[in-house]
């Protein structure tokens, strides 16, 4: 996997990005926009932190998929789990089992004295903006969705950036020129990867033809969590000539690998994975399949996110995890895109340097 920088701990120097969900002028006592990756600015502000690491007890709110679904959820266990370590802070961990419990769940966090609470995944965003207005001395911070709130960090990531160079990586390694895209949900933060993935690919082959398809449509959030028709979609697409696809779809993921798997021996047929680096998450007869993944560094963002807190430097910003502050990218776990790693990082160097605009809508 390729090295990763760790993004400082405090909030940092602004940085304009539009993010999913997020809208409208910002105001003067409203959270301003950040990008993670320069040098810490600021102390310890009046909502939150200054405690040692030992009095301070954090609250970790997952989506539905919970610990262990070897994707986005586990990425923001194990950067808790680092802070637990480093900081020996108490951690207390909520999945919920729909929508109907959201409520239930940070209000339970709430009540047990936790003094920060992360909300995994934008489906958490009416339940923080709600609990943050009800509990104004408690500490919020949520993934993928912006709050406004004195209260509340708000981290969100150019995921359309990250799924660029996954996008460069399929074109490249395609040999019949037809690759895929699987969604969980067809909603504007996914469509975000999409966007970045086609722009990718069209970047590295303009021939390159792409087939979208989604697992479920809002309000059914179920594609996150449906192995089985991510499996089904995978290995239509495979079955129709596509050999690389790149699934943006939580646990359903694991569908769309076990579909390379049986369309073709390796090398023959790809995946690409999401969020963390999956090629290190799947079963060793999966491995041989896993191209690349786009690093969506949730860990990093929950990590840095308690340690500002308990060294005192939160601030309730906007902050953006991208290529600039290698908060998002691409892994290179297995050797399989060695051969084309120059082109994928003068990519990721051209976007950086602002030669390339990636879109983050189709």
């Amino acid at each position: 996997m390729r090295k990763r920088l760790r993004a400082p701990v405090a909030i940092l120097l602004a940085l304009a990005f539009v993010a999913a969900g997020c809208g409208g002028d910002s105001k003067d006592d409203a959270a301003t926009t950040t990008s993670a990756g320069a040098k810490a600015t600021a102390a310890t502000t009046a909502s939150g932190g200054g405690s040692a690491g030992s009095d301070v007890s954090v609250g970790l709110l997952y989506d539905i998929t919970g610990r262990g679904d070897k994707s986005f959820n586990d990425a923001a266990a194990a950067g808790l789990d680092q802070a637990k370590d480093e900081y020996d802070v108490k951690t207390s961990e909520s999945t919920p089992s729909g929508d109907n419990d959201r409520a239930e769940r940070i209000t339970q966090l709430v009540d047990e004295g936790n003094d920060l609470i992360i909300g995994v995944g934008f489906l958490w965003g009416d339940q923080v903006t709600a609990s943050a207005a009800a509990n104004p001395d408690t500490t919020y911070a949520i993934v993928d969705s912006v709050v406004d709130a004195p209260n509340v960090a708000s981290l969100v990531f150019a995921a359309n950036e990250g799924s660029f160079l996954v996008g460069a990586a399929a074109a490249l390694k395609s040999r019949s020129g037809k690759i895929g895209f699987v969604g969980g949900v067809d909603n504007q933060l996914i469509q975000s990867f999409e966007a970045g993935y086609v722009a990718g690919a069209k970047a590295a082959n303009p021939a390159i033809t792409i087939d979208v398809k989604y697992i479920s449509q809002p309000p059914d959030f179920t594609g996150f969590n449906n192995s089985a028709v991510g499996k089904s979609l995978a290995t239509a697409m495979y079955g129709s000539g596509i050999d690389v696809i790149f699934q943006a779809a939580g646990a359903s993921g694991t569908g769309v690998f076990e579909a390379a798997k049986e369309s073709g021996a390796p090398g023959s047929v790809w995946a690409i994975g999401v969020d963390s680096d999956q090629y290190n998450t799947v079963s060793a007869d999966l491995q041989p399949y896993i191209l690349t993944s786009m690093l969506k560094k949730v860990d990093v963002a929950v990590y840095d996110t308690i340690a500002a807190f308990v060294e005192g430097g939160f601030e309730p910003t906007v902050t953006t995890f991208d290529l600039a502050s290698d908060g998002v990218g691409y892994s290179d776990s297995g050797g399989f895109v060695d051969d084309i790693k120059t082109k994928l990082d003068d990519y990721e160097k051209q976007i950086i340097d602002g030669k390339i605009t990636v879109p983050d809508t189709p």
